[in-house]
């Protein structure tokens, strides 16, 4: 071997070796879970780690993105993939930038660089996603949706799509980019790609609904000439089925549609899957518009990969819900049900599924600002609270921005008896429980670091599993 190439493999066992040694620290000392600071010490010791160890997947990375949906698409593309019997490294807790992706790789390389898995499969934040693109140059890129969110660090969503064109620029000719052809935005910077595409999408909405667009839809306009779009359907947000009635350009014909939509309320939600001729029935826990979303995302990836059509609704329907984003939890004797909720896009999608799956509910609204969850929450007045006033039987407010959230209510028209401040994680979750009666649910809708905290209290009262454990 020459010298130079000996030195590097040695760089790589030892950057795998301190990965493996920092996440075990990390979590025997319960000062993390150990996916995120093992990467940074891998790359720190061997900067080319993620690009090496990429290259020796046998059949390839796939890197999911986009604002809302990146942990359920891959986690719902993970269940297919196992079902299909292919070993896969994965980011599952869904530590999404560089150092997650190195950490995962680390985990399951050996010291000689040996990769213990077909198939990388990861989720990529979206302001990191030209990096993962060149590092890992993947087999396939899947673009979810664009949202608001975050404007603090992204700003807005038009910052990000640049940086989507960007990775598209350096994307392999070879790889395959699978799309959200209802999204505007997405739908038109994948438009001119010259390599192979495979665009997904919605053909109706769930049955007996008839959606308008949001006021705080992200994507009105044309991107083309600046004309307001027209739609035939709206689906969630801004997407749908549009056409600019100024320069034609219009939602393209996905190859991978839904159709046949139905949402279970709580209980998840059930489409048929058409690509190619073949209709794949499937049905998820996983609640929610924008669930069914993800799901027909990860089918059109797994089929782009080769995988069957069977196998695609046996995985899809044994996927269960990550961390948080749908996680259902034993409050001593009382169900609670856990709903991500971190831009106006997605707390509207939130609040539909609490609507249709309690008559008059109990939720637990948990906000916090800071750097993960974006220092900005001016998007709480952008989210239609408004529906869920004549509704709700009582609210529970906590987090760092307890009193906005309760200030935003009381504009909504909340009355002062419904809504409650409890400036602690502890004194909400059992303020909330405390409200139930017999057989009814507890709703919480937390942003991302609410999220953790609450886990963290439902994991010392032995609720709730650490999430680098999922």
């Amino acid at each position: 071997m020459e010298p130079v190439r000996a030195r590097s493999r040695m760089r790589e066992a030892a950057a795998i070796a301190a990965a493996r040694l920092a996440a075990s620290l990390s979590r025997l000392t319960r000062m993390g879970g150990g996916t995120t600071l093992p990467g940074r010490i891998a790359a720190a010791i061997s900067p080319g780690l993620v690009a090496g160890l990429s290259s020796r997947m046998a059949r390839g990375v796939v890197l999911i993105s986009g604002t809302n949906g990146k942990t359920t698409t891959a986690r719902s593309l993970a269940g297919i993939l196992e079902s299909a019997g292919l070993a896969i490294v994965h980011n599952r807790a869904g530590a999404n930038l560089l150092s997650g992706i190195a950490t995962a790789l680390a985990a399951h390389a050996t010291l000689r660089g040996r990769m213990r898995g077909e198939v990388g499969l990861f989720e990529v934040d979206e302001a990191t996603l030209p990096a993962a693109v060149e590092a890992t140059r993947p087999r396939v890129v899947v673009l979810l949706n664009l949202f608001r969110d975050q404007l603090d660090r992204y700003g807005e969503i038009d910052l990000i799509a640049e940086r989507w064109r960007r990775a598209l620029a350096v994307l392999p000719s070879e790889s395959t980019l699978v799309y959200n052809a209802d999204d505007p935005m997405v739908a038109d910077l994948c438009r001119d790609h010259t390599g192979p595409v495979q665009a997904f999408g919605l053909e109706e909405a769930p049955h007996g609904e008839d959606r308008t667009l949001e006021h705080a839809a992200d994507a009105r306009y044309c991107y083309r000439c600046g004309r307001p779009y027209v739609y035939t359907l709206v689906t969630l947000g801004h997407m749908g089925h549009y056409r600019c009635p100024g320069c034609g350009a219009a939602r393209p014909a996905p190859q991978v549609r839904a159709r046949r939509v139905s949402i279970h309320g709580a209980d998840g939600a059930s489409a048929t899957i058409v690509a190619d001729g073949t209709m794949i029935p499937v049905s998820t826990v996983l609640p929610g518009l924008y669930n069914v979303y993800d799901v027909t995302a990860a089918a059109a990836a797994a089929l782009t990969l080769g995988i069957a059509p069977a196998d695609v609704g046996r995985g899809i329907a044994t996927t269960v819900p990550a961390f948080g984003r749908g996680e259902r939890v034993d409050l001593g004797g009382r169900e609670a049900l856990m709903l991500l909720a971190k831009n106006p896009a997605g707390f509207n999608e939130v609040l539909r599924t609490v609507l249709l799956a309690e008559a008059s509910p109990v939720v637990l609204i948990a906000i916090n600002d800071l750097i993960a969850d974006g220092r900005d929450i001016s998007w709480l007045w952008d989210v239609d609270f408004e529906v869920l006033r004549d509704r709700a039987r009582a609210v529970v407010v906590t987090g760092l921005r307890a009193e906005d959230m309760a200030l935003r209510l009381k504009y909504a028209g909340f009355g002062a008896e419904q809504v409650s401040v409890e400036h602690t994680g502890e004194t909400a979750l059992d303020r909330a429980r405390g409200l139930l009666r017999d057989g009814e649910c507890l709703y919480i809708l937390p942003t991302y670091t609410a999220m953790l905290h609450l886990r963290e209290i439902l994991a010392r009262r032995g609720a709730v599993r650490g999430f680098w454990k999922e």
